[in-house]
């Protein structure tokens, strides 16, 4: 029998708690949320209709063929210097376009690439001054295919402009200029220029200070400034000397010079050696071009168009082809001189005539025949594109020289008479426009009456330079001014 004690006790229930109602919402709260669905469902709707629409523009894209979105083309170095571009920028990433695709008006030499979106068409010589030229792309198609399209640019290229050096009684200027002459702005002064070369950023100048009454006194500095003549400085030279033979390479801001000691002896010293140096570096020093085994004086030399390489004839007659360095060098046989180069075609003097080398693989061949008697060939300029522009003098029936003939002879013997020098002048020099359009003459009227000048390289005290349009032998300016921007090398 149990007891009380024994029984459990009694255990009270956990008090219950009413469940916590939710408050009923608000009407702002009400609003608020069918905003919300609405927002999204609105949302929604606008990406699917952007969605569609892309689609549809894509579709309707691919189904248009590629379409031109820019084009890019600097009318003024077009004229200036080979190589410019023009870039087409189109809609779709675009399938290879080959060359034979491209047609260009008026015809000049092409290289053509794609890469993405674009397009390139980079000419192969400097185009023609203010001309209007188009270029057609026919059968442009999108990487993923789709129709072909035709793509048709057209632009014309800015004014020819060139500088000239103007030699006085108290100081020599350096002009720029375009083919009016009327607009001719100084923009470099010096009491004594020898000479000097333009490259794409900068002029180069050869300057003689301390001049006495022998040309070869005085000091030889070449100063380098911008475009316009500002920012002058002093580049390094070998020693103290004479600089001659000044050029400028195409690409990369190069120049070389031949250079002689001041003082040379039986026990030695430096004749008429080159040397290249880079504009890029102000205090780089001058780089000495030797070959071994070579007779490294140099009596006439070139930058090879295009590349840092250069071709020169030594004191032996040896014409060598080689890099700055000299360490890559190759022989091309004996040369009287060197006449000019154009493209991987140089003009070679030889002892049985006036020849073409390749140099690229060193083969020659004569230079083509004129289908017209012009007298006696004195000297020969490639002209960019194919031709050459020769100077001759004519011959009366004893053989006796007399006026002087300029002429333009293409690569099949056709030729034409660009101008006629009386026989009172002299001619100087010819040299070629860039775009090979044009032929610079300088000329010294009355030669019996003008005398030379005291110059390292002299020249007669009145020079003109007399531009012609070599296809119309047209002449559009002369000038009191020598030595354009145009010509390679100095007069020699």
């Amino acid at each position: 029998m149990s007891t009380e004690a024994d029984r459990p006790a009694p255990t009270r229930p956990a008090p219950t708690r009413p469940a916590p109602t939710r408050p009923a919402p608000t009407r702002r709260a009400r609003a608020r949320k069918r905003r919300g669905r609405a927002f999204g469902f609105a949302f929604a709707g606008v990406v699917g209709v952007l969605l569609v629409a892309g689609l549809a523009g894509a579709a309707a894209s691919t189904a248009q063929g590629p379409r031109v979105t820019e084009a890019q083309v600097d009318p003024a170095a077009a004229v200036a210097s080979s190589g410019s571009r023009l870039i087409v920028t189109t809609t779709q990433a675009l399938a290879e376009v080959q060359p034979e695709q491209v047609v260009i008006t008026p015809a000049t030499p092409f290289a053509v690439d794609t890469s993405g979106r674009s397009v390139g068409i980079r000419f192969a010589h400097p185009l023609w001054d203010e001309t209007k030229y188009t270029v057609e792309i026919s059968g442009v198609r999108g990487l993923g295919g789709g129709p072909e399209t035709t793509i048709t640019q057209t632009f014309r290229t800015g004014k020819e402009s060139f500088y000239l050096l103007q030699r006085g009684d108290e100081e020599d200027t350096i002009f720029r200029t375009d083919l009016s002459g009327d607009e001719a702005i100084p923009v470099f002064r010096h009491a004594h220029i020898e000479d000097y070369r333009a490259t794409s950023s900068h002029l180069v100048v050869s300057v003689r200070d301390g001049e006495g009454t022998d040309p070869m006194d005085g000091t030889t500095q070449l100063l380098v400034t911008d475009l316009d003549g500002d920012d002058q400085r002093v580049l390094p030279l070998p020693g103290k000397g004479a600089v001659t033979n000044l050029q400028s390479a195409d690409r990369g801001e190069l120049i070389g010079y031949t250079f002689t000691d001041a003082t040379i002896s039986a026990d030695g010293g430096r004749e008429s050696m080159l040397f290249t140096a880079s504009l890029k570096d102000p205090d780089a020093e001058p780089q000495p071009v030797e070959v071994e085994g070579a007779d490294n004086r140099v009596v006439r030399w070139r930058f090879v168009p295009e590349t840092d390489r250069l071709l020169f004839v030594g004191f032996d007659g040896a014409l060598w082809l080689t890099d700055r360095t000299g360490s890559d060098a190759a022989t091309l046989g004996t040369a009287v001189t060197l006449d000019g180069v154009a493209g991987s075609t140089a003009i070679v003097d030889r002892a049985d005539g006036l020849l073409a080398v390749d140099l690229a693989d060193g083969t020659e061949e004569p230079l083509p025949a004129p289908d017209s008697d012009y007298g006696q060939l004195r000297s020969v300029v490639p002209v960019p594109g194919g031709g050459t522009v020769r100077l001759y003098a004519e011959l009366d029936d004893n053989g006796i020289p007399g006026a002087s003939i300029v002429a333009f002879v293409a690569d099949d013997g056709a030729s034409s008479v660009v101008s006629r020098v009386p026989v009172t002048d002299a001619v100087i020099r010819t040299c070629v426009s860039p775009n090979g359009r044009y032929v610079a003459t300088s000329v010294a009227p009355d030669i019996i009456d003008n005398p030379y000048d005291r110059y390292l390289l002299p020249l007669p005290e009145r020079v003109e330079t007399h531009i012609a349009e070599i296809a119309t032998g047209d002449e559009v300016v002369a000038l009191s001014a020598f030595d354009s921007s145009w010509c390679r090398v100095p007069p020699q």
